[in-house]
């Protein structure tokens, strides 16, 4: 079956089983590796030494930034061939591919120079010191040259879940995650390199994934153009109309989560630690949260190319109450799970108030970080990428940084942590009553409601580009 004829299939199936399916594929693979990184830390612990805990705190946020850079263009690659193949543009959709995989590579190679540079900076801004500044320094410099192939790889998940090929998008990370949690032990432990064994580890991962995950596009889908320097330049514009409001958005994330590290590091190296845990725990315990947002993007793009609004609105509702309901479900686990949890990685005082905090009713609050993320790939996909922007660094500005530092005076290091999740739920809240709004304003029955050219984003910082 040929590409455009997939892309037709794909639209006139179920939404719910689309969801489901996209989510469950994309949340499966990321769970593999969601659960590596929480084992990297369970093994790292076994070596008893908080500021290894605390190094792997710290270079996870710095890290954590890169990897936002590298999901925004993943966002762009994604829209641009989903509304591509919607309209069942297949050259346009490999001529795209080409030009965004030229784009990553390019950044990611200036990104790698620029954190293997810089990171004693970049540790020191965030309140490292003594040991656990020096052992995150080596980490970040080891895992952080495998940035490029992270990209790359990010950005050939998205063109596959544009054909609608889940299963083949689920192999890329369960290939990267299989490589760690091989490696990981036998570096750490088996040759005795310890934290640089898993730094290591995670950079053989990540040029797995970039590896499996654009052989089956080349070889099977044939999804990719080879990249020219004119068609490139030419590309940049409704490329970055897209990716440049993506990767402010999710820039913002991490930007965020230094604060908030920086404000913990104040507590001292415990309380790192136990920050460090449910830094890991969040992305395992949720993954189908994370699953969905990558998920819903690919659906909403084809479907908003076909003019179909009304697919689009049920996406975005169905996609919602799926992200309540498995978060309530997950909550409950994780509150059952809360002491078994805190002997596991030996928490004490503060990094066990912490665990216990975030296991009990906080968790919950999850439900918003789901519905930002939903909304933010509705706006990525529905031409109004700087909507998503604009929410999202609201969210990490003004709905984190003085309810995190009054909760600090209040109640501590456990007040940092319902502060940032207090402010993020009023920002949530605004995300989908904006989303909704925009989906209102376009009438399934009039032609203009389709994109025509696809590039074009009218509130973006590119909106008076036209091809």
């Amino acid at each position: 079956m040929s590409a455009a004829r997939k892309s037709a299939a794909f639209l006139e199936g179920s939404i719910l089983r689309h969801i489901t399916v996209m989510s469950a594929s994309s949340g499966a693979g990321l769970l593999a590796i969601f659960l590596v990184d929480f084992a990297d830390l369970f093994f790292i612990s076994l070596l008893g030494a908080d500021a290894l805990a605390a190094a792997v705190g710290y270079a996870g946020t710095v890290l954590f930034f890169f990897t936002s850079i590298g999901i925004g263009l993943a966002i762009a690659m994604g829209a641009l061939t989903a509304r591509a193949l919607g309209r069942e543009d297949t050259e346009r959709a490999r001529v795209v591919a080409g030009s965004v995989a030229a784009i990553v590579i390019g950044i990611g190679l200036v990104l790698t120079a620029i954190l293997i540079i810089y990171a004693p900076t970049f540790l020191t801004w965030l309140g490292a010191t003594g040991e656990a500044h020096a052992y995150a320094t080596s980490y970040l410099r080891i895992a952080g040259a495998g940035t490029p192939f992270l990209m790359l790889g990010m950005a050939g998940g998205a063109v596959l879940r544009s054909h609608g090929d889940a299963r083949r998008a689920m192999n890329i990370t369960l290939s990267s995650a299989l490589m760690n949690a091989v490696l990981d032990p036998l570096f750490i432990f088996g040759f005795g390199w310890g934290l640089d064994g898993a730094a290591i580890a995670t950079f053989l991962a990540r040029v797995t994934l970039a590896v499996v995950a654009w052989r089956p596009i080349l070889t099977l889908y044939d999804g990719v153009a080879r990249p020219r320097f004119k068609s490139v330049l030419s590309d940049l514009a409704p490329v970055f109309a897209i990716a440049g409001p993506a990767l402010l958005t999710n820039v913002a994330t991490p930007v965020g989560n230094a604060f908030i590290t920086r404000i913990i590091s104040g507590f001292g190296t415990e309380a790192v630690a136990g920050y460090a845990v449910i830094g890991r725990l969040t992305p395992l315990a949720f993954c189908l949260i994370f699953g969905l947002s990558g998920a819903v993007g690919p659906i909403i793009g084809q479907n908003f190319g076909a003019a179909r609004i009304d697919r689009v609105r049920e996406t975005l509702v169905k996609a919602l109450m799926l992200a309540t309901a498995y978060v309530v479900a997950v909550s409950l686990v994780l509150f059952l799970l809360r002491w078994p949890l805190a002997e596991l990685f030996k928490a004490t005082d503060t990094a066990r108030s912490l665990l216990f905090l975030f296991c009990g009713p906080l968790s919950l609050a999850f439900i918003f970080n789901a519905a930002l993320f939903t909304t933010n790939a509705a706006f990525n996909n529905l031409d109004r990428p700087f909507t998503s922007t604009v929410v999202n660094w609201g969210r990490h500005t003004l709905g984190t940084v003085p309810f995190a530092w009054l909760g600090a005076q209040i109640m501590g290091a456990e007040g940092v942590l319902i502060g940032q999740y207090a402010g993020g739920a009023i920002f949530a809240v605004l995300g989908v009553f904006l989303a909704f709004r925009l989906i209102d304003q376009h009438d399934p029955h009039t032609p203009a409601t389709a994109i025509t050219p696809i590039e074009r984003v009218p509130q973006s910082p590119f909106s008076n580009w036209r091809p």
